[in-house]
């Protein structure tokens, strides 16, 4: 009998291959290096974000139909690619062809190691350990990406490029991981295997299927409201006037402390019941953006931990929710339509929200997406916080 569980640990090493992301610190300093600013920065990570909106929903279905393991390998093969385009490029178009790489790479892991997960779990009849295990993977992830921060610096003394060259080698570590995976076997009637079919799943799955459709909104808007926080964090340093050679430290500590939490997601949720944890979730989330905003000093630091910390909590609880109202054979899709919101909402509020803090001010930023976060989240959440079920409790 196969046992499955040996993709776990394999999960792990494409989950901190992915995260462990030495030149995220130093990019812009490698642009300008290269003769690029900041703008081309932008233009460089819109493209980026493209790339990975155009590709996240197809590469579901892809893993859906063709197999997790293949994308899985497949997305390892482009995210190591494209590292090695950046280590040995020198002008934009260069960049951008690394950078396109880069994007569908991620596409097609994005969803279908989650899927992968859930369904090796339920292979071994341990489909109930799946928030505990998402939680340890996600917070494996987080614990690379600070660790990652501070090897950065340490790498950047011999050179801006020296750390592409690391990030190439780390990011091939996944491409044996995804070699040795256990594919499960998928038990389904009817596999997606057009495109029409593809439309017509997700918009039976939006219209007729309540739970699974709260549970892809509300995941969705929270993995948004998390990104945009993160991208609101580096501002409130220079607001606050953290000196830069401590920008690295405090950023590591907050995604040491998201690691921390989601460790223990899945107790907090088992003791909290779904619709506690949701409630607690929306309404923490909610009153970090609205104290950071008022709070945009050294004492704020506190409220940044805090919604640091219940992110760990909200994504492996979230999307152990969509897990639990889909079915196997489109799981990857599904959870591919969780992150293509994800990324569509944050090009809409990213740019609003960056006007804002250049503008009018960083409170104001702050404070809008608590308020859009806070009605859209409660009024997509809803139907499970009045739903009278032992089950949600």
């Amino acid at each position: 009998m196969t046992n499955f569980s040996k993709n776990i640990p394999r999960l792990y090493l494409i989950k901190i291959s992915k995260w462990f992301n030495m030149v995220m610190p130093i990019m812009l300093l490698f642009y300008k290096s290269n003769g690029l600013g900041s703008y081309e920065l932008f233009v460089l990570k819109a493209i980026y974000s493209v790339a990975v909106v155009v590709m996240e929903i197809p590469s579901g279905w892809m893993a859906d139909v063709w197999g997790r393991k293949k994308t899985l390998i497949l997305g390892s093969i482009l995210g190591s690619l494209g590292f090695l385009i950046y280590s040995f490029s020198y002008e934009f178009w260069a960049f951008v062809a690394a950078e396109i790489v880069l994007g569908i790479g991620l596409s097609f892991i994005s969803g279908a190691d989650s899927a992968l997960l859930y369904d090796s779990l339920k292979a071994d009849n341990k489909a109930d350990k799946y928030t505990r295990e998402e939680g340890r993977i996600t917070s494996a992830g987080n614990f690379a990406e600070a660790i990652a921060g501070v090897v950065s610096g340490l790498l950047v003394y011999f050179s801006l490029r020296t750390p592409f060259y690391f990030q190439f080698g780390v990011a091939a570590l996944a491409i044996p991981a995804a070699l040795t995976l256990i594919e499960p076997k998928v038990h389904s009637v009817e596999h997606m295997h057009s495109i029409s079919k593809l439309v017509k799943n997700i918009k039976n799955t939006l219209v007729s299927n309540t739970n699974l459709r709260v549970a892809i909104l509300l995941s969705a808007l929270t993995g948004t409201a998390t990104l945009t926080f993160a991208w609101l964090v580096q501002p409130f340093f220079v607001a606050i006037g953290l000196p830069e050679e401590l920008f690295g430290i405090f950023w590591t500590a907050l995604n040491l402390s998201v690691g921390i939490s989601s460790v223990f997601a899945y107790k907090v949720e088992l003791f909290l019941g779904k619709r506690r944890s949701v409630l607690i979730v929306i309404l923490l989330l909610s009153f970090g953006y609205f104290m950071a905003g008022i709070s945009i000093s050294y004492y704020g630091f506190v409220f940044l931990f805090l919604f640091y910390l219940v992110r760990g909590l909200a994504t492996p609880i979230f999307k152990n929710y969509i897990n639990q109202y889909t079915d196997s054979e489109v799981r990857a899709t599904m959870l591919s339509v969780r992150n293509f919101i994800i990324r569509m909402a944050f090009a809409g509020i990213g740019p609003l929200l960056g006007w804002i803090t250049d503008n009018v001010s960083l409170n104001k930023a702050f404070l809008l997406a608590g308020v859009i976060y806070i009605v859209a989240a409660t009024a997509v959440s809803l139907p499970w916080l009045r739903t009278k079920n032992k089950n949600y409790e």
